[in-house]
């Protein structure tokens, strides 16, 4: 990712826009953390959002006019928020004492002519910057307009303590008469300001000042031109600031136009959805003169504290690193700009399901999926991929593509083999959840239509959400080596990962679901039971999200076999989240897979049915009641409740896929095949270690390899106290041990863990 695309995505990522009311708010005022503070009762911090925002905080906090209240969006649910009145009741409190550090001074000289609110408010930036400025007025002194508002509203006292501020900054105030229209600058200064907003002054320049930089000649501006009815206090002190920063520029010789485009009120693309805001009032005042602190306190609350975050609501993986796509984008690109040392976002970019369901909230598209895809595929090309991140998962995917599990066969016919018009794609993972099902779907769809092949294997998404794009142009190229030995015919997946895989290793393949085929053409005779408990809630997996027809297929199924369903209340359909599966996060961060997993199974109080076989395994490993739709096509007679099918676990999936290749070979196309023996090491353990097996990813068949050959080989450890022995075994870059002890017909596992390390001898 080059910087030219790292920020096309940073743009397209709104969670840093600004609310409305501060976009609104000549001087952007952060009314947003205002409302906060206020309504937390922390009226420092508060007094400290007024003082970072605004020029001469004690005297604009009191007068403001509140042009953000106009813009505020709990305005569309209830009364706008009083921003103005909460600014007020901040600004009657004591303001903290903070120290000031002193600015370097530079040599430039400034002269401000006028001293109304533009005119202060430009000598109060400028003396910020460490200008010298010299501010002329009239008697009674500095104030202008302001000292004509009623004490009530702003005390003269205060007025004068922020005049002294500005002399405690360096600003030089002096008296003079009134003088000509300014028309260049005076001797002995290198710019000057003319502060339109300060009658008493009378040095207004004839010419209008131009509207981007408010200048009026060389090194000369203007500022402060009153404007509406009354005029606007804030928006005659941003007319100051805007004129400070066109002369600030000017002394520093660099452009007074770039980059000015958000300067004063513009249009925020912010996105906040307020669906199902209960509107609020204001918050009643009792004393007219303002609120308490408390009322204060009742008003801030109403705030929405306007935030997008629609995808980083919905999504686990997004909330779980505690940011936004804009920050994670920048996180990625660092990440993948070191050459040496640590890559820190790795477990960032890898923990993404993939699902897509950020973009489809996202106002904008961010393509949060697309970035951690292209992620992995780059450092998998240079080679910056650990070997751990998906080493499991690609196992898994040769495992079901191997001799003893893949499968791809024309139908057959009377004397052989005979046309292929259909070709069944069940898929490894229904294909290890639930065998027999898949034995009786393709039971069914020959009795239909005599010419459907099938294939059993992967379809090579764990390859592409890896980024092994190598490895999976291979598997790909694989694939459609068999599909065209079959005749090419219409692929039928019965998985929606499956379909939505094989549209991008196959797009030349016609593709229909197995859930839209049996919508059209009828389901397999004698299959089929409603569940015997309430309406179920349908489960959409986040991999149909782009196939409306699979999703509508499957509700067609089950309504022909009786099943009345509900639909969960937002996260379906097209914006349904992942189970944790998707993209290998179960892969790389299984914690947070599972916690995904629970947050779905939260969706509904009841029961769920779904026709993604990861969905149902997923949501079934962590308690919830949930069956596939071929439970309630092919439960059997003496299954009382589907719902409680249990997840049968990797080990499970890898030893089903193998014996339900053997037992379709020996039935359907009556080839003598011999059933895989699974259980040449018997071995024994406990349920805690056999769950301590499945969470760290150890296999049966590795426990047993490293068992038989410490056995045979007699390089083993034994504990003399115990009498339990160790074994260990390196197939790979995975290094097994496992803790066992022998019995009459077996062995008993107390322990197993793996590693990558590596311990070598070095010469003395």
């Amino acid at each position: 990712m080059d910087q030219a695309r790292l920020r096309t995505l940073e743009s397209r990522c709104i969670q840093e826009e600004p609310p409305r009311c501060r976009a609104a708010c000549p001087l952007h005022v952060d009314a947003r953390a205002l409302c906060g503070h206020v309504a937390s009762g922390e009226v420092d911090k508060a007094w400290a959002v007024l003082k970072r925002h605004m020029p001469l905080p004690s005297v604009l906090a009191r007068i403001c006019d509140q042009p953000c209240r106009a813009a505020c969006l709990r305005g569309e649910a209830g009364d706008p928020v009083r921003v103005g009145d909460l600014e007020r009741a901040v600004a009657r409190n004591p303001e903290p004492l903070t120290r000031t550090l002193p600015v370097p001074p530079r040599q430039g000289r400034v002269l401000v002519a006028g001293a109304g609110p533009s005119g202060l408010t430009a000598a109060w930036d400028l003396a910020k910057k460490g200008w010298r400025v010299t501010v002329v007025t009239t008697a009674p002194g500095p104030g202008g307009p302001l000292r004509d508002l009623p004490p009530g509203l702003l005390p003269p006292e205060v007025l004068d303590t922020e005049i002294k501020r500005l002399e405690s900054m360096g600003v030089a105030f002096r008296l003079e008469s009134p003088a000509n229209p300014l028309t260049s600058v005076p001797e002995g200064f290198d710019a000057a300001l003319v502060a339109l907003d300060d009658p008493a002054q009378g040095m207004a320049s004839s010419d209008a000042p131009e509207p981007d930089t408010l200048a009026i000649g060389e090194g000369l501006f203007a500022c402060g031109e009153p404007v509406g009815d009354p005029p606007s206090w804030v928006g005659l002190m941003a007319s100051g600031r805007k004129a400070a920063v066109s002369l600030d520029r000017f002394l520093q010789k660099v452009s007074l136009t770039a980059g000015r485009d958000r300067e004063g009120p513009f249009e925020t693309r912010l996105f906040t959805n307020i669906e199902g805001v209960e509107p609020l009032p204001e918050t009643p005042m009792a004393d007219p003169a303002g609120y308490s602190l408390d009322e204060a306190g009742a008003e801030a609350a109403r705030c929405l504290d306007c935030q997008c975050l629609e995808c980083v609501k919905a999504c686990p993986y997004l909330a779980h690193f505690q940011s936004h796509p804009k920050a994670y984008a920048r996180q990625i690109y660092n990440n993948a700009a070191i050459v040496k040392g640590h890559h820190t976002a790795n477990i960032l970019i890898n923990s993404c399901m993939l699902c897509g369901l950020c973009t489809q909230l996202c106002p904008e598209n961010f393509p949060m999926a697309e970035t951690c895809l292209t992620a992995r595929r780059s450092m998998v090309a240079r080679s910056k991929m650990p070997p751990s991140a998906f080493e499991f998962a690609l196992e898994d995917m040769a495992q079901a593509c191997s001799d003893i599990c893949f499968l791809a066969r024309p139908a057959p016919g009377p004397d052989g083999p005979d046309r292929c018009d259909l070709l069944f794609f069940p898929g490894c993972q229904l294909a290890g959840s639930a065998p027999d099902r898949v034995e009786a779907a393709y039971q069914g769809l020959l009795a239909a239509d005599g010419a459907t092949g099938l294939m059993l294997g992967c379809c090579g998404a764990p390859a592409h959400w890896a980024g092994q794009e190598a490895m999976f142009r291979d598997h790909a190229a694989m694939l459609r080596g068999h599909w065209e030995a079959m005749g090419r015919p219409t692929v039928i997946p019965a998985c929606p990962t499956c379909l939505d895989t094989l549209r991008l290793a196959l797009p030349e393949a016609a593709m229909e679901s197995l859930w839209e085929y049996w919508a059209r053409t009828g389901l397999p005779r004698g299959g089929g039971r409603p569940l015997p408990q309430a309406a179920p809630a349908v489960l959409d997996p986040c991999s149909a999200r782009r196939e409306p027809g699979m999703r509508q297929g499957a509700r067609a199924v089950l309504k022909t076999l009786g099943v009345e369903t509900l639909e969960l209340p937002r996260l379906t359909g097209e914006l349904a989240f992942c189970c944790g599966y998707g993209g290998l996060a179960h892969n790389a961060n299984p914690p947070l897979a599972d916690e995904t997993a629970r947050q779905r199974a939260a969706e509904s109080e009841a029961d769920y049915v779904t026709y993604c076989a990861m969905c149902r395994d997923r949501l079934a490993r962590v308690g919830k009641r949930v069956v596939h739709v071929m439970d309630l096509l092919f439960a059997s007679p003496n299954e009382s409740d589907p719902a409680a099918r249990p997840d049968p676990g990797f080990s499970g999936r890898r030893e089903n896929r193998a014996l339900l290749r053997a037992r379709l070979l020996r039935t359907i196309w009556k080839e003598d095949q011999a059933m895989p023996d699974t259980e040449a090491v018997v071995l024994r353990m406990s349920p805690e270690v056999a769950a301590l097996l499945e969470q760290r990813r150890i296999m049966p068949d590795d426990v047993r390899r490293a068992v038989a050959g410490a056995e045979s080989s007699g390089r083993r450890l034994t504990d003399p106290a115990t009498g339990r022995r160790l074994a260990s075994f390196k197939p790979r870059t995975v290094t097994f041990w496992v803790e066992y002890s022998p019995l009459e017909d077996g062995f008993e596992v107390f322990n197993a863990w793996c590693h990558r390390m590596e311990i070598k001898a070095v010469p003395s």
